[in-house]
């Protein structure tokens, strides 16, 4: 009825069909059960009001509630902490994903903090906010006159203005960040200089300039090499005129980063891909992230857009697309090449991109780079573009050949960093990849008693080489020979079959949980996105394979100089000797 009453009202931004239910109801219930309740009621208010904004207001002491059914995330905080507000705040970014996030309550007590104290409370907690890319923040609250139960509340003042309706500082706080651009201006614009590199991607090489014209960012220049494209990305880039256009014969990804580099006059280097449409306001929050610390290297989240038809659909859920790992919230240890910026005289110092990497593996390679040059890579989780994934089942699985030509390329270089299957043996956890969501676990609650602390610490356990084992071509191999050898001996066939039905388990499960755009969600889709599960390692798996197998060859074995020294032989003593050059002298 509350929904019915409000609907078409212009003031009524959103609807929030919960607040903050208390972690010990949540704990009894299980999160599962409050979670599918939560979910009818937002299935009510969008029945009552259908184009309304629908969310769930919840808190640090449920963080593990999910509610990614909801429209926005929304999320009361109060931590007066500004550091810890950050961090935090980074946190929440990260469990929104690709989803606005909402501060739905913060405030302060003048009594216990004082008047000015809540004033610079509340300034830190709204410059934190908007530098950070938070959609929007609700203040609590108006006045000090508050009422629970029908008792007045009297021994807190969290107001902007007291019970008499006087102004307190944190009125005029408030008024100036509510009514002050975003987001906010940054204290000074160095230049960033936008490389493109394109290689025949007129699919959506137009929607990348258009979006690349329109940022908000003062100072910045585009740079677009085309490396030898044969259909029309030329021609499309050449209607744009405020770009700085270079073409040339095709020598691969990473030469064309490096020519962009060369002819890039920019304190920062930014790099996006031609299948890539960038938010408004990237750059600013890129350059945002440099200017607060003294990071050298800082990315950001790609994601792909509302697709138009069911395979394209399905591919961008499936597992293998490019992604970031992040070590915490706030530092990656993997930025992918569709987003990513560089100070200049950094990526100069390691020599820029090597041109072995071709078509993919450039990006995992500087990072590990740079690491190993003891730099920090740094994550804004707000610096966004939309990435548009292969819209054919073929176009995906050649990607996934080269992604595994690329892996063998990068273990030459950096061995220590693989495992035994000659996979990427990543610290950090991997985001935006559906194999993690198949992989991990629900986290450990164990914050407080029975898991009722205030702000709850997620465990999540980092993916073992043996959860990964039922998508290796590997495990597949071993379960051939092994139906093969109980076929042979006569024996069950069921039983036989367990390798390959564990893999397809796990593959069906993922595609259960694959979040498919909700007009092509049903069976068909869900089958071919379990396929494309079992069908992408494997088909990495074996070009890595080839690709090891060929570079190998190219190894020349280690020699040995020959021993000119003749051993002296005691036959009496049964013994010999030689002389080491420690002891010639």
């Amino acid at each position: 009825r509350g929904v019915k009453a409000c609907r078409g009202y212009p003031a009524a931004f959103a609807y929030l069909v919960g607040n903050e239910i208390p972690s010990d109801i949540v704990r009894w219930h299980g999160s599962k059960k409050v979670r599918a309740f939560l979910k009818e009621l937002m299935a009510v208010a969008k029945d009552s009001d259908p184009d309304a904004l629908v969310s769930y207001a919840n808190y640090p002491s449920t963080e593990y509630l999910e509610t990614d059914f909801t429209d926005f995330l929304s999320f009361n905080v109060y931590l007066h902490r500004e550091e810890d507000f950050r961090r935090y705040l980074a946190r929440l970014h990260n469990l929104a994903v690709d989803k606005p996030l909402v501060l739905s309550e913060f405030g302060a007590d003048s009594i216990r903090e004082g008047t000015q104290a809540q004033a610079k409370i509340l300034s830190q907690k709204l410059s934190s906010s908007f530098e950070m890319g938070a959609a929007g923040t609700i203040v609590f609250s108006w006045t000090d006159e508050w009422f629970t139960g029908g008792f007045a509340v009297e021994d807190w003042a969290f107001g902007l203005v007291d019970r008499d309706r006087v102004l307190k500082p944190a009125f005029h706080t408030v008024q100036k960040y509510f009514t002050a651009s975003v987001p906010p201006e940054l204290p000074e614009y160095p230049k960033v200089s936008v490389i493109v590199c394109a290689y025949n991607a007129d699919r959506t090489m137009d929607s990348c300039l258009a979006s690349l014209k329109d940022l908000s960012y003062p100072n910045y220049e585009v740079i677009v090499v085309n490396d030898g494209s044969t259909d029309q990305t030329l021609e499309i880039a050449q209607r744009y005129d405020y770009i700085h256009l270079i073409s040339q014969e095709n020598k691969g990804l990473s030469v064309a980063r490096n020519v962009g580099l060369a002819a890039a006059t920019g304190e920062i280097i930014a790099y996006t891909d031609s299948d890539c449409v960038a938010e408004p306001d990237w750059l600013n929050y890129m350059v945002g992230k440099f200017l607060s610390s003294d990071l050298k290297a800082v990315g950001g989240p790609n994601f792909p857009p509302p697709e138009d038809s069911l395979i394209p659909s399905c591919v961008a859920v499936s597992p293998g697309g490019p992604t970031h790992v992040l070590l915490n919230d706030e530092v990656a240890e993997h930025i992918p090449g569709c987003n990513m910026a560089f100070r200049r005289e950094v990526l100069e110092e390691i020599g820029g991109f090597d041109p072995l990497f071709r078509a993919a593996g450039d990006d995992v390679d500087v990072c590990w780079r740079l690491q190993d040059k003891g730099y920090t890579i740094g994550f804004s989780p707000a610096a966004v573009v939309w990435h548009f994934r292969r819209n054919t089942i073929k176009d995906y699985l050649k990607q996934q050949r080269g992604y595994g030509k690329a892996e063998a390329l990068v273990y030459f270089k950096h061995p220590d960093r693989f495992n035994l299957l000659a996979q990427s043996r990543w610290l950090g956890r991997i985001y935006g990849d559906l194999s993690s969501a198949i992989l991990l676990g629900k986290p450990i609650i164990y914050s407080g008693v029975f898991g009722r602390g205030l702000f709850q610490t997620l465990y999540e356990p980092p993916a073992s080489m043996l959860s990964y084992l039922p998508f290796t071509l590997e495990w597949n191999l071993v379960g051939v020979i092994f139906l093969v050898c109980v076929l042979l001996a006569g024996g069950n066939v069921l039983l036989a079959l367990t390798p390959f039905l564990l893999s397809w388990s796990l593959c069906a499960i993922g595609a259960l949980r694959a979040k498919i755009d909700p007009r092509f969600r049903g069976p068909k889709a869900r089958l071919l996105v379990a396929l494309l599960i079992y069908l992408g390692p494997l088909v990495r798996s074996w070009e890595r394979y080839c690709w090891r197998i060929r570079e190998l060859t190219k190894v020349e074995p280690v020699g040995f100089e020959e021993v000119i020294q003749k051993r002296r032989i005691c036959w009496q003593e049964g013994a010999f000797s030689l002389s080491y050059w420690t002891e010639a002298a």
